[in-house]
């Protein structure tokens, strides 16, 4: 099995757990492969750095399946490299809330080996892909793991986001942006302006507006096959579309549109895991 590992360069913590994934990874004769930065970070951190097969420099590289090391923002990094490769991710937690990653850094070693054994299963997550209908302002890395957020620039006037679904017009939303979120990231931005939370393998997205200058603009959960028209308007001459928060300037005016991906992404999780223990135990849920 070829396994290729992305991870977070803020975790000397994990020094002992990281090698001993390393170590189990060896004792089943993976073929390693780092990613450039890691393994420079490994370098730093020890006198014995694992010795991979080969250094990921790009986005030029193959692998069964690829390892994420750190909290939700390695996990997202990770999800945008492989995104079109069909590879899917074992996520192991060094971070805070770590709500994307399944296992923690002291479980690494028992999930390596229930990883070499086939004992695991994978559930598919939905992307959001953005597309400008201005030829002359393309969106770089069009696709979102968890939103996509259209934020006002200029923080001293509000914005006015005309939205259609499906080419029918929906509303105007007016105040601080907006959010169109996937199931699994309706924990993340979208949870904290109130947004619903939704089961990671339901076909909906969720849209929820930021700030809203109206009571009645509430979150709405929709199918995820429809196509959402969005056109900005403000004082300022460009706005915001965040993607998983890579952010992109855009000029006010511009039509965006965002639909589901043609493609998903992969996410390894142990035959033990559950929607409801997550929510208990990463989102205190009831207590």
């Amino acid at each position: 099995m070829r396994v290729a590992v992305f991870g977070s360069v803020h975790q000397d913590k994990y020094i002992d757990g990281i090698m001993l994934l390393f170590s189990a990874l060896a004792k089943h004769n993976a073929i390693v492969d780092i990613h450039e930065k890691f393994y420079k970070y490994l370098c730093r951190l020890t006198t014995n750095p694992p010795i991979p097969h080969q250094i990921i420099t790009d986005d030029d590289f193959s692998a069964d399946i690829a390892i994420s090391l750190g909290g939700d923002g390695t996990f997202l990094r990770t999800a945008k490299r492989v995104s079109a490769k069909n590879i899917p991710i074992l996520g192991i937690n060094t971070g805070h809330l770590g709500y994307l990653t399944d296992a923690k850094m002291d479980e690494a070693e028992t999930v390596i080996n229930d990883l070499m054994n086939n004992k695991y299963k994978i559930e598919c997550r939905t992307l959001i892909e953005v597309v400008s209908l201005d030829e002359n302002n393309p969106i770089d890395e069009p696709f979102a793991l968890n939103e996509v957020a259209i934020l006002r620039q200029d923080t001293s006037s509000i914005i006015s986001i005309e939205t259609s679904v499906n080419d029918s017009y929906l509303t105007t939303y007016k105040g601080d942006g907006l959010i169109v979120s996937t199931p699994t990231g309706s924990t993340a931005y979208n949870l904290s302006v109130g947004g619903p939370i939704l089961d990671p393998n339901s076909q909906n997205i969720v849209i929820s507006p930021i700030s809203p200058h109206s009571l009645t603009m509430r979150p709405l959960v929709m199918r995820d096959d429809v196509e959402i028209s969005i056109k900005a308007f403000s004082r300022a001459e460009m706005f915001n579309v965040s993607i998983d928060g890579r952010s992109n300037p855009i000029p006010i005016d511009t039509p965006i549109v965002l639909r589901k991906a043609p493609h998903t992404i992969k996410v390894i999780q142990s035959l033990r895991h559950s929607f409801a223990d997550t929510l208990r135990s990463k989102l205190m849920w009831g207590v």
